[in-house]
């Protein structure tokens, strides 16, 4: 009898140790792992690369941005790519239900994170917490361009960016910030002297070689790897930006000793004129972008906002350059649509077109179309009496944006190359009696229109 009882007890032991022992499986699978944010591999009782130094990093940064309301969201180039071939299967991803880590363990020095900094509320805070939490941090200031026009603010200093090291990965944070005509800039990266340069590999970090400018993104949130992140509900548009955000700043402290030298024309015409000229340079380019067309500021007005931050008041037009393979035939129509009649077309779409609208009291936009050869670039000219061609000869430019009457707007990268082109090396003094057939250095005959082509060519309203 007694060894029958002990059979039973030891029968009943093991039952209880193996029913405990499947309880414990079944708390930490789903409990502890939904907690920690993904669900057991099937295959392999474990989470697949959620052990990565890269994952550990972005999810300890998403907890302290999360905990202090930090408003970021991802901007890292790789894994946005990442996530927009693979969007359809991460947009339906729940929180808690990944198996498999894909998008923030694949190999790499740095994860890069915006920040919104006009939405942060606790910067000093934020920074100590950071670094009680393992981070090592190094923040980058500098004066905030949008007071240089300011003398008693110029040299005010912002964030522009934080890098923050866990182990051997970083968080690239870019500090954005709000500009006039509703877009985002973020700084140039530029290490002061007391800086440790080998603090992370700069040299590989995709943000912050050149002051950059994007269009506001509208944001909305996934789930990614397990963790709950911001990004640009666009991604393919924000990642299309990236290669062409680099931003230029009008040059103010040039602006001012211009303005020393030769005084402002402040006379009731000329701010008149500056008015009208704005308004009518913010309707062509809302117009164009409608259409998807780039352009960027040309002659006089390029010259304006180079030399002194402004139009040129004498100048009587805005003038704007578009490449001719971005040319779209419903252009003349969308500009008629708007209020602006054409005033004359020259050229023709595969030689020397010319456009011109009638903005109000005279003010014309002049548009020129640029074409592209081996070695340089060119734009045409008609001289409507004769039929004579002009062709003004550029280097090859690039483009990037500024701010100009309060609108981001492109202008040539290589400007100073651009201006001297169209202006020669006394670009910096003012000029009023302009001769287009004749002044400009770069200006060349380029033949005559056949006359039976004239009424093709030389179209006058």
């Amino acid at each position: 009898m007694s060894r029958i009882n002990k059979n039973v007890i030891l029968a009943l032991l093991t039952l209880t140790s193996s029913a405990f022992l499947l309880f414990q499986l079944y708390y930490y699978k789903h409990y502890l792992s939904a907690k920690n944010g993904a669900g057991l591999s099937k295959s392999k009782g474990s989470r697949n690369g959620f052990d990565s130094t890269q994952w550990r990093a972005v999810k300890k940064f998403i907890m302290l941005t999360s905990s202090q309301n930090v408003p970021v969201f991802l901007i890292d180039p790789l894994i946005l790519e990442l996530i927009n071939k693979d969007f359809e299967q991460v947009k339906n991803t729940s929180h808690g239900s990944t198996s498999e880590c894909k998008f923030f363990c694949v190999p790499r020095d740095f994860t890069a994170f915006a920040l919104r900094y006009h939405l942060w509320k606790n910067e000093e805070g934020w920074f100590r917490i950071a670094e009680n939490m393992g981070f090592q941090c190094l923040k980058i200031k500098s004066k905030d361009p949008r007071l240089d026009g300011i003398d008693s603010l110029s040299g005010t200093e912002i964030p522009l960016h934080y890098v923050c090291r866990l182990a051997n990965h970083a968080i690239h944070l870019v500090v954005f910030h709000e500009r006039n005509g509703n877009y985002l800039w973020h700084g140039h990266l530029r290490l002061k002297g007391h800086m440790d340069r080998k603090f992370v590999p700069f040299r590989k970090l995709q943000f912050g070689r050149y002051p950059g400018a994007f269009d506001r993104p509208e944001l909305k949130q996934i789930t990614v790897d397990g963790l709950e992140v911001f990004i640009p509900k666009d991604p393919v548009h924000f990642l299309e930006e990236i290669p062409h955000s680099r931003f230029i700043e009008c040059r103010y402290k040039e602006a001012r000793a211009f303005f020393q030298q030769y005084l402002d024309d402040n006379t009731v015409e000329a701010m008149a004129f500056r008015k009208n000229a704005k308004e009518l340079l913010q309707l062509a380019a809302k117009t164009l972008k409608k259409l998807g067309v780039r352009f960027w500021l040309s002659s006089g007005t390029c010259l304006g906002w180079y030399r002194q931050c402004n139009i040129i008041p004498y100048s009587k037009d805005v003038d704007l350059g578009i490449f001719i393979q971005d040319y779209k035939s419903d252009i003349i129509s969308a500009f008629q649509d708007v209020g602006l009649p054409l005033k004359h077309k020259f050229g023709k779409v595969e030689d020397s077109l010319e456009l011109s609208f009638q903005g109000k009291d005279d003010i014309k936009l002049d548009i020129f179309f640029f074409y592209e050869e081996t070695d340089h670039m060119w734009n045409g000219g008609t001289q409507a009496k004769t039929g004579k061609k002009f062709k003004y000869l550029f280097p090859k430019f690039t483009l990037c944006w500024t701010e100009f009457v309060d609108m981001k707007i492109h202008v040539p990268c290589e400007t100073i190359e651009y201006l001297e082109a169209n202006y020669g090396k006394s670009w910096k003094i003012p000029v009023k009696t302009w001769d287009w057939k004749r002044s400009p250095p770069n200006v060349r005959p380029n033949g005559i229109w056949p006359i039976s082509e004239w009424d093709e060519v030389i179209q006058l309203y």
